[in-house]
Parts: structure tokens; sequence; C-alpha cells
């Protein structure tokens, strides 16, 4: 193993972190605002709507994204619709992570006691003040693991995007790797990489989760 490789190399696993990064708070934000929509749409078992839900939440769960990736890519091209690599890219992680979100969010809304929906009505509260600050703060405190757990995931799903020829962190280490032959120092930068994003996220994580515990709620 050379330090000089390993200096080398940094800059270009640098660039892929970046855009490892970009791509994933693209997709995990607009993967929690797909969740929230479709669990809003199955607690309140919306007619019709609820049932494309589900069929979507099915049809994601149940595909690889390394397929839904290429359909994306390749498929939507046919009838007209050609994205760059990181819409692409984003599109696919949101279509994945939407639906984990939204069985994880839907989890916590439907752990939220009737009684205190009920009792919440009766004070004169309507259903928007009553999912605001009733049921929405408990559920997002009980949903909070699994949103987290979906959240690394997602993270770590980014790795698929090199299929498309994305110079994300994965895409930089088998480029190296081929072009070079220095298999050790790519993987260990690709390992370092990939734990200076992903650690922060579960420290952070966990110490939201016992701030969460000490304040009272999903207990």
């Amino acid at each position: 193993m050379s330090g000089e490789i390993l200096q080398k190399y940094f800059p270009l696993f640098a660039q892929g972190a970046a855009v490892t990064i970009k791509i994933s708070a693209a997709g995990i934000l607009l993967s929690l605002a797909v969740g929230l929509l479709c669990s809003y749409i199955q607690y309140y078992k919306v007619p019709v709507l609820k049932q494309i839900t589900k069929a979507y939440i099915e049809l994601s769960r149940n595909t690889p994204m390394l397929v839904q990736l290429f359909f994306i890519y390749f498929g939507l091209p046919k009838i007209g619709l050609s994205w760059s690599r990181e819409t692409c890219a984003v599109a696919a992680l949101v279509f994945l992570g939407g639906s984990y979100m939204a069985e994880a969010i839907r989890s916590g809304l439907e752990a939220v006691e009737t009684i205190q929906t009920e009792s919440a009505v009766s004070l004169g509260m309507n259903r928007y003040q009553v999912m605001r600050f009733v049921v929405i703060p408990q559920a997002m405190a009980i949903a909070f693991p699994g949103v987290v757990a979906n959240i690394i995931f997602l993270i770590k799903e980014t790795s698929v995007v090199s299929a498309i020829a994305l110079a994300d962190l994965m895409y930089v280490a088998k480029d190296l790797i081929g072009n070079d032959y220095n298999t050790s120092e790519a993987l260990l930068m690709l390992v370092v990489f990939y734990l200076l994003i992903l650690l922060p996220v579960s420290l952070l994580a966990s110490a939201v989760e016992r701030r969460i515990r000490y304040a009272g709620y999903g207990a």
C-alpha cells in the first residue's frame, strides 16, 4: 500500500464524494416528501389514490434499484423523456426511497392512538390542526428510527448509479482499479469516504433519537 498513491487518489475520491452527497441529499429530501404524501393517502384511505399508492409501493419495494435506474435512464428516452445522469439517479432514489419512507411513516401514524385524535377533535381542533399538533409529532418520533435506517440505506444505494457512468464514489473506485490496478488503495479510499459520509449521519441520528426519547415522544 503506497502513501503516494493514496495522496494522488484523494482529490478524485473527494469529487466522487461530492457527487454522492449531492445525489443522496436530493434523493432523501424528495423521498421524504413522497413518503409523507403516500402515508397521508394511506392513513386517510383516500379513494382511488390509496390503490395507486399501494401499487406503487409494492412495485418499488419488490424490484431492484438497478432495474429501476435502467428503466429510467434507458427506457424513458424511448417515450421522449430524456434526463441527465444526475436527474435519473435522483429519480431512481426517490422511486425506491419514497416507498420505504411511506411505510415507515405510515407505521408511525397508525401507532398514534385514536383516542388522542378524538380528544383533539372534541377540543375544537380541525383535521389540519389534529395532524400538525397531535398526530405528526408523535408519529415522526415513532417512525424516526425507521426513517434514519432508510436514509442510510439510500446513501449506500447510490453506489448503484455508477452503472450509468455517473462519477460517484463507486465509479471513481472502479475506474481507478481498471486503469491503474491499485486495488487495495482504491478500495481503502472507497471505504474511508463512505465512512466519512455515513458515520456522522448515524451519530447525529443516535443523538436526536436520545433527545426524542428523553422528551417523552414515542414512549
